[in-house]
């Protein structure tokens, strides 16, 4: 867990949301932690870290067996009203990438989008050219590439901690909609 002696305070980490959405898709057959950390491309220990930390912070809880299940309701509330100031949106320069937040499903559908170059995760096999939101974790675009249920999930997040209160009142909406418990 990440803690120091000084402060023995638990923090959560970028990861531990990207595995928390991961797992809130699979509810019923919860994945093992190698199979959960190839498929999110992160090492089998960093997901066990995070979902301690998740444990930690009532986001998940423990199953028999040691499986982990999320707390739907809570991890709801903690992406619309605690996640984009934990985690905000660090942009940087025009680049080649996988779309995100407003430009990538299903808010690609509802908002039009304007002039401006749209908002994208560097990906070095990326199809679009756009301005980099760097993702929550390096390895985001590789796994909303394998998983396309987790990509809606990661860009309407995206949406949420970068967008304009219009983006951010329908991504909101529609993770509502993905997370019901």
């Amino acid at each position: 867990m990440a803690r120091s002696k000084a402060n023995p305070q638990a923090v959560l980490r970028p990861q531990d949301v990207v595995v928390l959405m991961r797992l809130s898709l699979g509810r019923e057959a919860i994945p093992t932690y190698a199979a959960l950390a190839a498929e999110l491309g992160m090492t089998a220990s960093e997901v066990h870290a995070a979902i301690e930390r998740a444990v930690a912070a009532q986001l998940a809880v423990k199953e028999a067996g040691g499986k982990a299940r999320v707390l739907l309701p809570a991890l709801r509330q903690f992406l619309q009203y605690g996640a984009r100031y934990c985690f905000p949106a660090t942009r940087g320069s025009l680049t080649r990438g996988m779309p995100t937040g407003y430009a990538a499903a299903p808010l690609n559908q509802m908002i039009r989008a304007g002039s401006d170059p749209m908002p994208v995760w560097p990906y070095k096999v990326g199809t679009v050219r756009g301005i980099a939101l760097y993702p929550l974790y390096p390895s985001v675009p590789g796994a909303a590439a394998r998983n396309p249920a987790l990509y809606e999930l990661l860009a309407l997040f995206d949406a949420v901690r970068g967008g304009n209160a219009r983006e951010r009142t329908l991504a909101i909406e529609l993770l509502d909609q993905r997370l019901g418990s």
